[in-house]
């Protein structure tokens, strides 16, 4: 299996690696985060797009079709393997150094500014605690690595878009980093670093995170899509709402879970 976790945030330019094992005999509690919605406030595909379309490389009409796809993953009626599948055949030819590129400077330009404050503080506690927070995502690390390196973020586990000779083929690594395949991408992170799942934490948005919300023992619902929101209900998961204009400060991980500092919503 391709392993897509990167071995720190403070040196991700030699891309995802393999992270040293945890001690015979230890445990480890892992704080596993979504990327969008959760701890940034817009889809980062959906940015992306309009930022093509402002530097004039894809038209009105490319544009009004990223935003139906997207309408149609929120409602769940999107083949997400086949659409992936097409999104990796558009890069075929064009040099992976671009698009790294690309995704440094939308993140400088664009998606900096959407960073929950309350998200920022649950990561720095997590961290200080010696928790491996790690962002698990259907992104690619072009939209994620960035993020990771601001909030000091060690692993990543991500859709991998297959590249040879610094050139993408056009091909998709598979499994994507979806549904049952967030899982199977990260079984080698969790066996590598002795993660108790019971003790662990994950925070999203989006039903199609059910696999893993069902897996740990603390999972975090964060503005969440109406499928999510119902289910959160019905199981008594956490339900919460961060906001841009927030502090952030004094959030930590068991306020939120017990309900006494979030951002409500009527």
């Amino acid at each position: 299996m391709t392993t897509r976790f990167g071995g720190g945030a403070t040196d991700m330019s030699a891309g995802p690696g393999r992270s040293r094992a945890a001690p015979h005999g230890s445990s480890r509690i892992a704080a596993f985060f979504d990327m969008d919605k959760t701890l940034i406030a817009e889809n980062s595909g959906s940015v992306y797009m309009k930022q093509r379309f402002e530097d004039g490389e894809i038209d009105s009409w490319q544009l009004a079709r990223a935003f139906w796809d997207y309408f149609q993953y929120k409602v769940g009626v999107l083949d997400i393997l086949s659409w992936t599948r097409s999104m990796a055949r558009e890069f075929e030819g064009q040099a992976e150094a671009e698009l790294a590129s690309a995704g440094r400077s939308l993140f400088e330009e664009k998606i900096a500014q959407l960073v929950f404050p309350e998200a920022r503080s649950c990561i720095r506690v997590h961290r200080e605690r010696g928790h491996r927070v790690c962002i698990v995502s259907g992104s690619t690390r072009y939209m994620i690595e960035p993020l990771a390196k601001e909030l000091e973020v060690d692993h990543m586990v991500y859709t991998e878009l297959e590249t040879r000779d610094g050139v993408f083929t056009g091909q998709v690594m598979e499994p994507i980093c979806f549904e049952e395949g967030k899982i199977h991408l990260l079984q080698e992170f969790i066996e590598e670093e002795s993660i108790d799942l019971a003790r662990s934490w994950f925070y999203t948005d989006s039903v199609t995170d059910q696999p893993l919300l069902d897996l740990v023992g603390h999972p975090m619902v964060v503005n969440p899509d109406p499928r999510l929101y119902l289910l959160a209900r019905k199981r008594r998961w956490p339900v919460r709402f961060f906001d841009l204009n927030h502090s952030g400060e004094g959030v930590t991980p068991e306020g939120l879970e017990a309900g006494g500092q979030w951002s409500a919503r009527p």
